[in-house]
């Protein structure tokens, strides 16, 4: 267990955690997305967080994934892919904020913004010069949180996910020099 404060703690998520990883999903995600797909994110959900996908990112070298805990209880999620590199930035050692889901009950407290700053200083601590992130142009919101933390537009991506919604694919990514 990592403690980022009194109320925030990170937990390792293991491979017998895709049951409940799987339920928060179907609520957290889709509370935030489901307008954006088709299916209203069944797919995504019962794809990206199925136990054999857990399975293949958990083994995957560098990575750190971990259940988000807001008062001990189990609010979200946060994915880190060390050394990610960023077009343009291959020069620096780089990591990627691969994802970040949190309760919409728990938007507003503090959690992304502490969450960020551990980030930031376990990054340095490991001699990192660059975060990055995609964020959906979809949700303006999500950009101007990172642009008030000191992340910049770098680029843009689109999501090919036959089941999303054409005019919601764009992603920007954003990063931050340590």
């Amino acid at each position: 267990m990592i403690r980022i404060s009194n109320t925030i703690q990170l937990q390792k998520i293991q491979v017998e955690d895709f049951k409940f990883l799987i339920t928060l999903m179907d609520d957290v995600y889709k509370a935030a997305y489901k307008h954006f797909w088709k299916d209203e994110g069944n797919w995504y959900v019962q794809s990206q967080f199925s136990k054999r996908n857990l399975e293949k990112e958990l083994s995957a070298e560098k990575t750190s994934y971990y259940f988000v805990l807001f008062n001990t209880k189990r609010v979200g999620i946060f994915r880190i892919l060390w050394d990610e590199k960023l077009s343009g930035f291959e020069q620096k050692k780089s990591l990627k904020l691969h994802r970040i889901y949190l309760h919409k009950n728990t938007q507003g407290k503090g959690i992304g913004k502490q969450l960020l700053a551990w980030l930031e200083e376990e990054a340095i601590k490991k001699q990192y010069e660059l975060i990055w992130l995609d964020t959906m142009d979809e949700k303006p919101q999500a950009f101007e949180f990172y642009k008030k933390l000191g992340y910049q537009y770098h680029s843009h991506c689109f999501l090919t996910f036959e089941l999303l919604f054409e005019d919601v694919r764009k992603m920007s990514q954003v990063c931050k020099l340590l």
